[in-house]
């Protein structure tokens, strides 16, 4: 029988020691044992230097694009699982600490000092270190066509634990179900955004030059609307006019403001503290109370933005940010108070401990023989992270009396009846590691012990939190050593220069089309005839509003990075390739992951959880939750309600659907040509619509 390598390479032998590793192909023994030989008809693939031609890249994207189809986003259910999130292991970078990251490699960590750092990120593909192991391992096991084999490319000691319960749950799915939980730890891990220069992955891009162009000719053609606009106006951004918005009044009303707003989240902390001094319990009236202080603040933060009238940039900003401070505060109070009932548990079952400590056992066999739901056989070891799962499926699974192990151990110390010696040993065996199960959930990614529950609960750990660039609050997340100035004063100037190209943009293309808008709508024009000019108003508005999302996206890009590195804030996934959708599913999940990781975990999982709806049901109830929240951005934009983008947004499920039709399903260019015709043409048709009706 083979067997894999148990001593790793070093990071610079990496990646030719993995080349030497023969293919392996294994069948799934009996006794849980993988026999593995090697397959010598397989040849490893060569990895050389990125193709210099567009003909070449072009066939090695389209080649990457087919062997992955099958595990395609697009093919996948709608619904997401926490351990179903997929990080790019060469985005993951060496160095930083915390959130469950092992920081210890073996290996330089990746400088980040300004165009030193592009330069030593440039190297040949063959040789980029490989990434440090997370506690989490993200790998994928290449399925051959005979079922329950499978090729191993990787000299990882997990692989054999990964290969035998996953070919176990391929052989018995129900065995391997897992019980749905309101909460579970996100996977946080050290890596860059996509077009981060600092990636692996974009410094080798064979498309790096089409960034270069795309960028020059932005440049070029801003440079030419700013002279022309200095030629009419002797003012390079022309009339002016967004700017005169922007700042004629209220700006440091609006600055204070959003200060009290970002104070006022200090509310969860003060919830939090009187619950865990045993004043209020989060299950009663705890979570009741939190949500209607949820409901005042958003009331509150729409009612200023109304009272001091103000315009809509300032009143988008301010609402935006009070959205991001509202999912703050939900993530914050809900994942804390879920702790505290966990927190509550551990002392109750240290109490019941103790009672068992002081219990003297019966001479004879006690009559009470409480039938476990589950086996014990996962009390013969101690609980680790890894196994908090197994844990939630040992206590939420119901037997047919309707009872889980530990109640039924409750019951019957409860019960008065005496216990015998074996009974007594038993129930201190499964509250012990009950015990110990909680203490690790109470740690969650913690790496360290002055954020376990309850020390987080502190203004120093809220605050912090408050100004991450997350909206999943976790004890701990993966930080970087230093902060690199230089970084930041680069993002700081891109997001000073994309403001001022979108500024442009709107001066000169936007801003005469809605004056126009509004001046027929002024002069007593029908309905009917402001009709007749909307294809003209459309038109007038696609290519400059598809600038605009462009530029929105890179300012968005850059604010994030620039938070993150004054933060310490290690994770940079803020997306993925959302640009290679090919539907709307994918789209949701991709284009934003902050709002996308909150949604999955506090609506999506929370619906199942608490509601006891279906995927399906859970996966509407989080579209329309967030097509409210984005009919209510328009409502700020336009002091309009009229549920255009609501029905747009909701519109994308049954487009979900057509997307997994024998009509679609496999064709990734149809479905990105289509992506791409929503994304053109959206955003243009929703401002025409809400200017003209």
């Amino acid at each position: 029988m083979a067997r894999l390598a148990a001593t790793p390479p070093t990071l610079a032998s990496r990646s030719s020691s993995i080349d030497k590793v023969p293919q392996l192909v294994g069948q799934l023994n009996s006794d849980g044992i993988a026999s593995l030989e090697a397959d010598h008809t397989y040849t490893q693939p060569r990895r050389s230097e990125p193709p210099r031609s567009m003909k070449m890249a072009l066939g090695a994207v389209d080649g990457s694009r087919r062997n992955s189809s099958a595990d395609s986003i697009s093919e996948s259910a709608s619904e997401e699982d926490y351990d179903a999130l997929r990080h790019d292991p060469m985005a993951v970078v060496a160095g930083g600490k915390g959130g469950g990251f092992e920081g210890a490699t073996s290996g330089p960590a990746v400088e980040t000092n300004g165009s030193k750092a592009y330069q030593s990120l440039k190297v040949p593909s063959n040789s980029r270190p490989g990434p440090p192991r997370l506690k989490s391992i993200p790998v994928t096991l290449n399925k051959l066509k005979e079922k329950g084999r499978y090729i191993l490319t990787a000299d990882d000691d997990a692989l054999r634990e990964i290969l035998k319960t996953g070919i176990e749950r391929e052989r018995n799915p129900a065995s391997a179900k897992k019980r749905r939980s309101k909460f579970s730890d996100l996977v946080f891990t050290r890596q860059f955004t996509t077009f981060d220069r600092q990636n692996v992955d974009s410094a080798d891009s064979p498309f790096h030059g089409f960034f270069t162009l795309f960028w020059l000719g932005t440049a070029i053609y801003m440079l030419k609307l700013a002279a022309e606009n200095w030629r009419q106006h002797g003012n390079i951004l022309g009339s002016n006019e967004i700017m005169g918005l922007m700042f004629h009044r209220d700006v440091m009303v609006l600055a204070l403001s959003d200060g009290v707003m970002c104070g006022a989240t200090g509310f969860g902390l003060i919830l939090q503290k009187l619950i865990l001094k045993g004043f209020l319990s989060w299950d009663r009236q705890g979570w009741i109370i939190q949500s209607i202080w949820e409901i005042f603040y958003i009331v509150a933060v729409l009612g200023w933005t109304l009272f001091r009238e103000w315009p809509w940039t300032h009143t988008v900003f301010f609402v935006l940010h009070g959205l991001v401070m509202l999912m703050k505060q939900h993530s914050y109070a809900f994942y804390n108070g879920h702790l505290s009932e966990e927190f509550k548990m551990r002392a109750t079952l240290r109490n019941k401990l103790k009672q068992l400590d002081g219990v003297a056992p019966a001479v004879t066999p006690s009559a009470i023989a409480p039938k476990f739901s589950t086996s014990l056989d996962y009390l013969d070891h101690r609980p680790k992270a890894s196994d908090l799962n197994q844990r939630r499926q040992s206590r939420t699974f119901i037997n047919e009396d309707g009872a889980s192990n530990i109640d039924q151990v409750g019951a019957a110390m409860e019960s008065g009846e005496p216990l015998d010696l074996d009974q007594i040993q038993i129930f201190q065996r499964i509250i012990k590691w009950e015990i110990d199960a909680l203490t690790e959930d109470l740690k969650g990614k913690c790496t360290k012990g002055d954020n376990i529950f309850p020390s987080n609960l502190a203004i120093r750990n809220h605050y912090e939190y408050i100004v991450l660039p997350t909206l999943v609050y976790e004890l701990e997340y993966p930080r970087s050593d230093k902060i690199n100035w230089y970084y930041v004063a680069e993002k700081t100037a891109a997001v000073f220069g994309v403001l001022a190209v979108m500024n442009l943009i709107s001066q000169a293309f936007i801003y005469p089309v809605v004056v126009r808008t509004i001046e027929m709508k002024d002069a007593g024009m029908l309905l009917q005839e402001r009709l007749e000019e909307f294809p003209w108003i459309l038109s007038d508005l696609i290519f400059p509003f598809m600038m605009e999302y462009m530029m929105w996206y890179l300012i968005w890009e850059c604010v994030l990075n620039v938070l993150a590195e004054l933060t310490y804030f290690a994770d940079r996934g803020f997306y993925a390739d959302w640009w290679n959708s090919v539907s709307w599913d994918q789209f949701a999940r991709d284009w934003n992951r902050p709002v996308h990781n909150f949604l999955l975990r506090h609506v999506y999982h929370s619906s199942i959880s608490s509601m006891k709806v279906n995927k399906y049901t859970a996966t509407i109830i989080t579209f329309f939750l967030s097509a409210c929240v984005h009919e209510l951005v328009m409502w700020c934009l336009f002091k309009k309600l009229r549920g255009y983008l609501l029905f747009l947004q909701m519109s994308q499920i049954p487009l979900v659907q057509l997307s997994r039709s024998r009509w679609l399903k496999g064709r990734a260019t149809l479905g990105n040509l289509i992506f791409w015709i929503g994304i053109f043409t959206g955003p243009s048709l929703l401002c025409s619509l809400y200017l003209i009706i």
